[in-house]
């Protein structure tokens, strides 16, 4: 399969590169590491990626920011950058993604566990991710040529809270991340969000 990640060098786009080995052809894409770029705020930039891209089976992302901050202190600006780039820079990857997927094809954006379990500063990030979910689900009841869209909402990733200083024991590493992201690309599922787990007895 020929297949697009977008955040390929980012802590869960690497590790999904990773995962889809050498019996694919990956086609990396992240904001300024990659021979193809790509800002995800820019609906203009989301469409000359695909035009430089072409035809592929599957797309990934794994990319688009937003905002930390309590609520009293975000700012209009905060959630408007927030809603930019994560909610409709992966909306604007699956409409536009639709005259680029084969088909039978499947996009799969990222939320996160933050829509579903917030905490003191993650509004803008609830929004955002909360948001998406709604999006994916709607949308797969529209996508054309049986391409399937998909959500995966990681828990907390174990290297993203080391480089936080935070222990990690209470994340999932990136490599078992990654398997919900082939679950998506491989699966039969649609209008679905996929939650990693941690396999049988809490082992990864």
């Amino acid at each position: 399969m020929r297949i697009l990640v977008i955040g390929a060098t980012g802590t869960i786009g690497r590790a999904v590169v990773a995962a889809l080995g050498a019996g694919h052809e990956v086609v990396p894409v992240s904001r300024r590491s990659t021979s193809i770029t790509l800002d995800m705020a820019d609906p203009s930039s989301i469409a000359a990626m695909y035009k430089q891209v072409g035809l592929v089976d599957a797309v990934v992302s794994a990319a688009g920011e937003a905002r930390f901050g309590p609520l009293a202190q975000l700012s209009d600006e905060d959630f408007r950058f927030s809603i930019a780039s994560k909610l409709l820079g992966q909306v604007n990857l699956v409409r536009f993604g639709f005259e680029h997927v084969r088909d039978g094809g499947s996009i799969t954006v990222t939320s996160g566990i933050l829509a579903r379990s917030p905490m003191i500063g993650s509004a803008a990030i609830s929004l955002v991710n909360a948001a998406l979910e709604g999006f994916v689900r709607a949308a797969a009841l529209e996508a054309p040529q049986r391409i399937r869209v998909n959500a995966v909402s990681p828990p907390w990733v174990s290297e993203t809270l080391e480089k936080l200083g935070m222990d990690p024991t209470p994340g999932l590493p990136a490599a078992n991340v990654a398997r919900a992201y082939l679950e998506s690309i491989m699966g039969t599922q649609t209008g679905v969000v996929i939650e990693p787990r941690r396999g049988p007895n809490g082992s990864p």
